[in-house]
């Protein structure tokens, strides 16, 4: 074991993983974490404390997966590029693993254009693959990422993000492929409702070894509405909602829209779970958290193993 990471112990004993998400708030009110972390507890492996996602100021990653361990939670603590330079990023990375925070998700970030901040530098001081390569000599090797040691090394459970749709597709295995040579433990995926398409890159990962390499957990989303569908397949890039489950979900009654969507995300969690190398699901229910318990129970997901 190269951590003592609650996700590390579910995959590694074999099981099927589940990870979910929890957007910190845009505030310091931690009772805003405690309610989307009680619908969770018991229902997840692990939930990704997201990091200022799409550019927003929101309650530090690294404080609200804290708070989030000290629920009952185990927090995939995400670290996104943007922000930092490698000094800060070392140092909230050695503070993370003191506070028993173990499980790390290596991101690029969203550009600042889309938030809040929109004349905020851009920091990129590494990239996430560079982000792998360090957290992993830290983990490893002992050492910091000038050369000096480390007393006392951070052992995380390192985990990056991969988009099987995004352009030039004939590059996304390859892609993946170096992201596991940098040193991903696990790799939870951009969301997914093209499943043909998700199936031909699984198997050009699974034929290539990497499955054997890396734990792959399959990103879901439930689409909660038809104008939720359209808005995925139209103004979100490097998405594929296939025009069949727009459809779907928009010509149900309105009332009935959110349950099509959740007939959809159970049919896809069986689907999944029939392609070899998937070793489970990231569920991304986005502002949503309160609808997890039904959807996992309903997809037979629970009880989640203890190991």
């Amino acid at each position: 074991m190269k951590s003592e990471s609650n996700l590390e112990k579910v995959l590694a004993a074999g099981h099927f993983a589940v990870t979910g998400e929890l957007g910190p708030p845009r505030g310091a009110d931690i009772e805003a974490v405690k309610k989307k972390a009680s619908h969770l507890v018991g229902k997840v492996d692990a939930v990704n404390i997201t990091d200022n996602q799409t550019a927003m100021v929101r309650m530090a990653s690294w404080a609200t997966s804290l708070v989030a361990k000290q629920l009952g939670l185990e927090p995939n603590y995400q670290m996104v590029c943007r922000d930092r330079n490698r000094i800060a990023m070392q140092s909230d990375i050695l503070g993370a693993a003191a506070l028993g925070i173990n499980t790390i998700l290596s991101l690029s970030g969203d550009h600042p254009s889309f938030g809040d901040h929109p004349q905020s530098s851009n920091v990129h001081d590494l990239d996430s693959m560079q982000l792998i390569q360090m957290i992993k000599c830290m983990r490893d090797e002992g050492k910091f990422m000038g050369g000096a040691e480390i007393k006392g090394a951070p052992k995380m459970f390192i985990g990056a993000a991969a988009n099987p749709f995004g352009d030039p597709n004939e590059l996304r295995v390859m892609r993946l492929a170096k992201k596991i040579a940098a040193g991903a433990d696990f790799i939870q995926t951009q969301c997914i409702y093209n499943m043909d398409k998700f199936r031909a890159y699984m198997t050009k990962a699974h034929d290539l070894g990497l499955t054997e390499k890396c734990y792959i957990l399959a990103g879901l989303t439930p689409l909660k509405s038809g104008g939720m569908a359209k808005y995925m397949a139209t103004k979100v890039p490097g998405m594929e909602v296939p025009d069949d489950l727009v459809k779907r979900v928009a010509s149900a009654p309105k009332e009935a829209q959110a349950e099509e969507g959740i007939k959809i995300l159970l049919e896809q969690i069986e689907q999944v779970k029939e392609i070899p190398g998937v070793a489970g699901i990231h569920l991304m229910a986005i502002e949503w958290e309160h609808r997890v318990p039904e959807i996992t129970e309903r997809a037979g997901l629970l009880p989640r193993p203890t190991v």
